[in-house]
């Protein structure tokens, strides 16, 4: 019996798994000439990829959330910098307080495509009232082992914070 249970929930984890792989966005939604886009540091794609974006969209604000936020003085661009948070959980409140002070009613989200479940999550449990519009940084150049080891870990976290802990990283 314990056997069958084990499998069973082995089953219903890896095809969670499955499903939250093949549900995460793997290309930028429509950006609006003004929106703000917001990055979450803590993956060295996320800063350049939402360089790449803000060119694109030069009447766009950028805000760069998150502990490590490096940002080269050499890209010339304009970034708002919140620099104190170091959980994905502080960094949801962060953007509640910026977009809440600045009266935003849509967001656009930078983070890695493995991670963009779990942050929109908690930004949505922040800002109910706000559209959080999804930017996936690819995991490209990694290998698939790497990757399968990052989305694991993504999915246990996302799972975790679903049982209501919102604090880890």
């Amino acid at each position: 019996m314990r056997l069958l249970t084990s499998s069973l929930l082995l089953g219903v984890f890896v095809l969670g798994g499955i499903i939250f792989k093949l549900s995460s966005p793997n290309n930028c939604a429509n950006i609006l000439p003004n929106d703000s886009i917001f990055v979450l540091t803590g993956d060295a794609r996320r800063i350049p990829f939402a360089v790449n974006q803000i060119k694109k969209h030069p009447y766009s604000d950028l805000y760069i959330i998150g502990a490590g936020t490096n940002v080269n003085p050499s890209m010339s661009i304009k970034a708002f910098i919140e620099s104190t948070s170091k959980s994905t959980y502080q960094n949801a409140r962060a953007i509640k307080r910026i977009a809440t002070k600045a009266g935003l009613d849509r967001i656009v989200l930078i983070t890695t495509e493995d991670h963009i479940h779990r942050a929109k999550y908690l930004i949505q449990s922040e800002l109910p009232n706000t559209e959080i519009v999804a930017c996936p940084a690819i995991l490209s150049e990694m290998s698939a082992g790497r990757r399968l080891e990052r989305w694991t870990i993504e999915y246990v976290k996302y799972i975790v914070t679903r049982l209501g802990i919102k604090e880890s990283n």
